[in-house]
């Protein structure tokens, strides 16, 4: 699941203090490589722009945007485009948009994942290793109540498909089919947004398969992880007639798990 938003309250003053003590460290509003970072971050959180855009969103002057634009190109962080026009074709050159490169948004995520880490490993040596738990499971149970309408109203044998489906939607890349030894599903993720944190804490996996049990209502098992150096999420999914046969009391008193 997508954990990038630690500073909210699930974290509490600790984290809080953690994340304006580094905000202390990061370079100054008005330093190049801290208007730089802004730029990208712009450019990232709304989408293509011209630089006259950005020179009013940030006080600067064209001049001044242009110059950080060109190292961010130089960099690959961002890639120019031309403006579509509409209407009328009129005179001089087509307005210039930028926008993040692929290059550019994984460098933000690696940001993400570092301060992600700090904030979960001060979170569990101030409020014990506890916390890290009761924080993954309430923020899995925002995105499992996000996914709970479209699982449920999916045919008992397509509520696999229709939660690959929501998870693909997220940017996990989920894909669901038939388990190879037989006896239920194999849910896929080739992508997960936070593996580098998982694989120091892996609550945040242990949250997202409980998660996935109770939304499809049977026993789950989670056999691999992109977190421990897997290179798919595999999860086995236990067929609900399987575990109807195993729940069954028979008259002698023998029960299954």
């Amino acid at each position: 699941m997508k954990y990038v938003g630690l500073a909210d309250d699930a974290l509490g003053t600790a984290g809080a203090g953690l994340i304006a003590a580094q905000a202390q460290d990061a370079p100054a509003r008005g330093s190049e490589p801290g208007t730089r970072a802004r730029i990208a971050r712009l450019i990232l959180e709304n989408g293509p722009v011209t630089a006259s855009g950005l020179s009013v969103r940030l006080g600067l002057t064209p001049a001044a945007v242009r110059r950080h634009l060109d190292n961010l190109l130089a960099d690959g962080m961002v890639e120019a485009r031309n403006a579509r026009r509409y209407g009328s074709r009129g005179r001089g050159r087509p307005a210039r948009l930028f926008a993040i490169t692929d290059a550019g948004r994984s460098a933000f995520e690696h940001a993400y994942d570092d301060l992600a880490t700090s904030a979960l490993r001060y979170l569990a040596e101030t409020a014990g290793p506890g916390a890290v738990a009761r924080f993954a499971r309430q923020q899995v149970s925002e995105l499992e109540r996000r996914y709970q309408p479209a699982v449920e109203a999916a045919p008992p044998g397509e509520r696999v498909k229709a939660l690959a489906a929501a998870l693909s939607a997220d940017g996990y890349a989920a894909s669901a089919g038939v388990a190879p030894a037989g006896g239920g599903e194999q849910l896929c993720q080739h992508h997960c947004p936070v593996a580098h944190v998982a694989a120091e804490y892996p609550e945040l996996c242990e949250a997202e398969t409980e998660a996935f049990g109770r939304l499809l209502g049977t026993p789950v098992q989670r056999l691999a992880t992109i977190a421990h150096g897997d290179g798919i999420c595999t999860t086995h999914v236990t067929a609900p007639s399987l575990v109807h046969n195993r729940t069954t009391t028979d008259e002698s008193g023998g029960i299954s798990a």
